[in-house]
Order: C-alpha cells, then sequence, then structure tokens
C-alpha cells in the first residue's frame, strides 16, 4: 500500500499557503509546532485562545488574543492551527466547531520527543506499516490504522472523527473484566485507569499491581487504594523498565513526566520481577513513551500468562505501528485491535490485544 497517496502533507499544506497562519493554543504542543515551523520556513501570524484564558499576555512574542479580535484583524480567510490537546467534550465541540467554519489543522507532534510524522518518516517505516496492518484483527482496527496515518499525515480532523469509538466498545467486546482479574497497571497515575477496570467488574478483583513514578501522583494512588481497595494490592513506586535499575526521571507530573537526560533520580522496575512469577490476566501500559522498554520488561510475563492487554500507542510516531509488531513478536496467538477514543490529536489511540 502506497501511504503516500492518502492525504497531503500537512506540514507541505503550510508551507505553501498564503493565508494568515494563526495558532489556537499555548503550551508544550506550540512550542513544537512553532519549533517545527522555524525548521520549515513557515511564518506564524498570531495566537489566540479561548476567550476566558485572555488575559493580556503574549506567548513568543504574539499577544494572545480572542478568536473575535483574531478575526477582526486578518478576516475569516485564515488557516488556524490547533496546537494543544483535549479530550473533554465541550472543548472538541468548540474544535469541531472550528473545523465547520474556517481551514483547520491539528499538526500532529509526538507526545515524547522523536521523528515526525511526515513524508520522509512513511517513506523509512513503510515496511513495518505494512506488515503491522496486515496484523489486525477486525476492520474498525484497520480503519484506525489508516484513518491514523491520513490524519498524522494531513492534520484533517475528519479522520479522527470517522474512526473514534467509545471504550465501553472495547471493553465489552475484547478486553471483557471479570472479577477474577489479576491486574497489572503500569503508569497507574491516581488509580483513574484501575477504577474504570473496578466499573465493569463491580469492584472485585483477584489482585491488582501498580507501578506508578511519579511522587505526586503515587501519593494520590496511595491515598486512594487506603481508602477504597481492600485485598491483593501491592503499590511499587517506580517506572516500568525492562530491568530493574534507576533512571532520570522528569518528575512533572501528568504527561510531562517521563524518563529524561535529567530529572530526579527514580527507581525503575520490570513487571516481571515485581510479579515473581505472580499470575496476570489483565496488562495496562500507559508510560510515557517507555513502552518498548515496558513490554521488554513483561515479556515472561506475556508469554506465560498472556494477559489481554491495553496499551497506549500515540506517544511515539511509530507507535501505532511498531507495537503491535512487539507484542506478535512476543506471542503470535495474540488478536490485536487498535481503537481510537475521542481526543484531538491522535492521543488516546490504543493497542488492545487478547488470546483466542
Amino acid at each position: 500500500m502506497d501511504f503516500l497517496t492518502l492525504e497531503q502533507p500537512v506540514w507541505t499544506r503550510l508551507q505553501e499557503e498564503t493565508r494568515p497562519i494563526v495558532l489556537y493554543g499555548m503550551g508544550d504542543g506550540a512550542d513544537k509546532i512553532l519549533d517545527r515551523f522555524e525548521a520549515l520556513g513557515i511564518r506564524a501570524a498570531g495566537v489566540f485562545a479561548s476567550d476566558e484564558f485572555v488575559r493580556g499576555h503574549s506567548f513568543h512574542g504574539f499577544p494572545v488574543r480572542k478568536l473575535s479580535d483574531t478575526v477582526a484583524q486578518f478576516g475569516a480567510d485564515i488557516v488556524i492551527v490547533i496546537a494543544f490537546a483535549s479530550q473533554r467534550p465541550e472543548v472538541l465541540e468548540k474544535m469541531y466547531d472550528l473545523d465547520a467554519r474556517f481551514a483547520v489543522v491539528a499538526p500532529d507532534v509526538p507526545v515524547v520527543p522523536g521523528p515526525v510524522f511526515d513524508a520522509d518518516f512513511v517513506r523509512a517505516h513503510a515496511d513495518e506499516m505494512e506488515r503491522a496492518y496486515a496484523l489486525l484483527a477486525d476492520e474498525q482496527s484497520r480503519r484506525v490504522f489508516l484513518d491514523t496515518v491520513r490524519f498524522k499525515l494531513s492534520g484533517r480532523l475528519c479522520y479522527l472523527r470517522a474512526s473514534e469509538t467509545a471504550k465501553e466498545e472495547i471493553f465489552r467486546t475484547v478486553l471483557r473484566p471479570t472479577g477474577a482479574e489479576h491486574f497489572a497497571d503500569l503508569g497507574a497515575y491516581n488509580g483513574d485507569t484501575i477504577r474504570e477496570l473496578l466499573s465493569y467488574t463491580g469492584g472485585a478483583f483477584a489482585s491488582i499491581t501498580a507501578l506508578e513514578p511519579d511522587r505526586r501522583s503515587f501519593r494520590k494512588l496511595s491515598d486512594w487504594a487506603e481508602d477504597s481497595l481492600s485485598g491483593d494490592v501491592t503499590l511499587v513506586q517506580a517506572g516500568a523498565w525492562h530491568e530493574d535499575t534507576v533512571q532520570c526521571f522528569s518528575d512533572q507530573a501528568g504527561r510531562q513526566s517521563r524518563v529524561a537526560a535529567r530529572g530526579r533520580e527514580t527507581a525503575m522496575r520490570a513487571l516481571d520481577s515485581v510479579l515473581a512469577g505472580r499470575p496476570c490476566t489483565y496488562l495496562k501500559m500507559d508510560v510515557e513513551g517507555a513502552e518498548r522498554e515496558a513490554i521488554a520488561g513483561a515479556a515472561q510475563t506475556i508469554r506465560q500468562y498472556r494477559p489481554r492487554l491495553n496499551i497506549a500507542a500515540y506517544h511515539r510516531s511509530a507507535d501505532f505501528f511498531q507495537l503491535p509488531l512487539l507484542i506478535h513478536a512476543l506471542c503470535p496467538a495474540y488478536r490485536l485491535y487498535l481503537r481510537h477514543h475521542p481526543y484531538v490529536p491522535a492521543w488516546d489511540t490504543n493497542l488492545y490485544a487478547a488470546c483466542p
């Protein structure tokens, strides 16, 4: 399949634009997009934010304006570049409304620093993409795969909306948790995905093992678990890795917390070491770009117990096709699924797997 025939790359489109290009949003995503603009010679004309966030401040030398003021300055024939991420329904609706009224793109920049998904990236990884696509177990997964490629190339919101599903669908059809789960949660944050699992089991479980490296998140996780859980519960303040070691960790909570060149020295654990042979029937990973290392550190558990898998596949540009290949190499018996849940940009695109 020639993936490059699916859409014109957004960066090429923006290089060719003659209309004013304005960024919607500020923060880490906008920083990355402006860095990319500078490298490609793309000129931004301004920055706007939702009305409630406009306080007379500036961003990268641009006064942060309301949309109405931006339109008053440049006219309505502008290109809006969405430069932040959200899954909140009211924010998504605002984005979709803009998309209906203006030329809107949301350029894909990886959560974790690394290669951008552009034409050169696609050419370099075309063979891996073909092999991963061929492994997918159902039509919805193949649709998500192709729409992910289309979105990452074009930045057009329509592709995200076309293939999104609610999480209830994959829990009902593939994961199907029961009250007898031995649940391992890598990147447990404050316990949100434990609560998600328990909502499907009526609160029942056989055991829970949770790893979370961030100090503040681990404190919230511990407080919640002490108040809400009883039984076989193991909480470990550590990141998921391919071995037991110590790494520098940018201890900033949320998506900015990850293994980094500088930061707080933090324990890292391989799940195989933590479990030490104990069973695992359901394994979730959302470890901010360290999914490859976490999979390697859980290889024995995956081969032995074949747990159902729920793995974040969006932190790096190659995750949505390289992670399925890794799981298939470990255990070819898995049926592999991709799902995208409502989010802009293509975050909350996850790999799910289960053995027949």
